[in-house]
């Protein structure tokens, strides 16, 4: 999860670069604002696998396996 939040704050810098804004390079949210969004965007995403992985059927597996 870090490794998103790491990348979101690098996407928003790169943004800020690109938009010519004079802003500093700093944080863009509070290290306590930050952890809650980290927590948000882990539901989001375990919301996310869940309903991919209930929605895919699993495969049922007939005849001898490819290996033997």
């Amino acid at each position: 999860m870090l490794e998103l939040v790491i990348a979101s704050d690098l996407a928003v810098r790169s943004t800020r670069r690109l938009a010519g804004s004079a802003l500093p390079d700093a944080p863009v949210v509070a290290p306590r604002e930050r952890v809650g969004r980290t927590t948000a965007v882990r539901a989001r995403l375990a919301s996310r696998l869940h309903r991919i992985a209930s929605a895919v059927e699993p495969r049922r597996v007939t005849g001898t396996p490819a290996c033997q």
